[in-house]
């Protein structure tokens, strides 16, 4: 096999480029999930992992960042995080660098509704050149509302009275609840159909975010958009803004503002001006939010060429590396614990003392197994002398005397045990039972 010359790649260096293509195209992102494996060492960076059902990804949150948080992560808590993807380059595990954390459930809405904005911003739908200006000369308004609502009741009082030549045609829809949103794009899609309106107002009264929330679709967003009558957005009070409220070609703080908006009259100045400056405002706004989004790219890339980035994979190495430590640590620990207990059981083992009974305690078996021997010896010998005395006893020549027998001896001393052992004249001597007798022989 042939050796490439160009473009070998180090492990190192393929780690970076796979770090800053990661960073690069995925962006800041919003997750929701578990906490599980946390951990916050002395340095003050904490190290968790997210997860699912199916799937799980490493995390870090830096000092830096998680001095905002207003709670202690706990492993199980579902929690709501935005960072950046990322790897840690010693060990090529991609992970999410996070920056803001909340309770899974708290500010939620919030986050998906600016989440929401930020895409259908950067997909031009909130573009100040896109914008259509409103008839000069409106004849006729199509409201999209609920029928029953305040919001329309002050609009048609507002329109009475200032301009009652203009006609009103009301498109019923529900303006709360989880498929309003479908019954607005519905009505939209319908007043276009039908080419009978010169404007469309998208209105209802105040509320909380969620009972906004039908205003704050995706698909209702696409549908204003589409929409080819120039539609003005008047949702909530003064201080509520939606989704609805970006993309229309006009806002409205309120219904009965939107209402004096429409009917204003074409020789009053101050109407006039008070249409440009909302006009001026909300071309403001977004152009606030393109500088905004060019200064986010702007930073995005600052942090991908910060020093501060590689001072972090350092850090969290660094605390990788002191837990590895700790650990190692303690399993030597517990293995010289192991040991010193092992030695001790041998130098107990090993002790003069234990010795000394050991040998008093063979000593003493020793001794009574010595005793037991010369016991039974000394048995053994009584037995044999006893035995050697009767059988002694049986052929001793006392025992012939006692029963009446006698012995004769020569002079000698040899016993006579024929006459023809002895002559005439001999001198012989007769052992009895009791005493000896002296004879001559004749």
């Amino acid at each position: 096999m042939k050796m490439p010359k160009n473009n070998v790649y180090t492990v190192s260096r393929l780690n970076g480029e796979v770090r800053q293509l990661l960073e690069g195209e995925l962006g800041k992102l919003w997750l929701e999930a578990e906490i599980s494996n946390f951990s916050a060492p002395s340095s003050g960076h904490w190290y968790l992992t997210l997860k699912d059902h199916y799937a799980q990804i490493r995390c870090a949150m830096f000092k830096g960042k998680n001095r905002s948080v207003s709670f202690k992560p706990i492993n199980g808590q579902q929690v709501l995080v935005r960072g950046a993807i990322s790897v840690y380059e010693p060990r090529g595990d991609y992970q999410l660098i996070i920056d803001s954390m909340l309770p899974a459930g708290d500010g939620l809405l919030a986050q998906q509704y600016e989440a929401l904005k930020a895409k259908l911003a950067s997909e031009g739908l909130f573009a100040a050149d896109t914008k259509r200006p409103l008839p000069s000369n409106i004849q006729r308004i199509g409201i999209i509302t609920s029928p029953t609502g305040a919001a329309i009741r002050d609009i048609l009082h507002v329109l009475q009275r200032r301009d009652p030549s203009i006609e009103v045609i009301i498109y019923p829809a529900p303006v709360q609840g989880e498929h309003a949103d479908r019954a607005i794009c519905h009505a939209i899609m319908q007043a276009n159909d039908r080419h009978e309106v010169d404007v469309l107002l998208v209105t209802r009264g105040g509320g909380s975010l969620e009972d906004l929330w039908c205003f704050n679709s995706e698909a209702l967003a696409h549908t204003i958009y589409n929409s080819g009558i120039p539609v003005v957005s008047a949702v909530g009070h003064e201080v509520d803004t939606t989704i609805s409220d970006y993309v229309a070609d006009l806002r409205a703080p309120t219904p009965s503002a939107a209402a004096e908006l429409l009917s204003q009259d074409a020789l009053s100045k101050a109407d006039k001006l008070k249409m440009a400056m909302t006009r001026l405002k909300q071309g403001w706004q977004h152009y606030h939010l393109k500088q905004r989004q060019g200064f986010s790219q702007l930073e995005h890339r600052l942090q991908r060429q910060d020093p501060k980035r590689q001072l972090q994979q350092y850090e969290q190495r660094f605390d990788e590396m002191q837990l590895r430590l700790s650990a190692l640590i303690n399993a030597k620990l517990a293995k010289l614990n192991s040991q010193n207990q092992q030695l001790h059981h041998r130098l107990a083992q090993q002790s003069p003392s234990n010795r000394l009974k050991l040998e008093q305690s063979r000593l003493s078996f020793l001794t009574q197994k010595l005793n037991k021997a010369m016991q039974s010896q000394l048995n053994d010998a009584k037995t044999a002398l006893t035995h050697a005395a009767h059988q002694l006893d049986t052929v001793s020549p006392l025992a012939t005397l006692s029963r009446g027998y006698s012995i004769t001896l020569d002079a000698n001393g040899k016993v006579v045990s024929n006459h023809d052992d002895v002559g005439s004249g001999d001198l012989i001597k007769t052992k009895l039972l009791n005493g000896e007798i002296e004879s001559k022989v004749i």
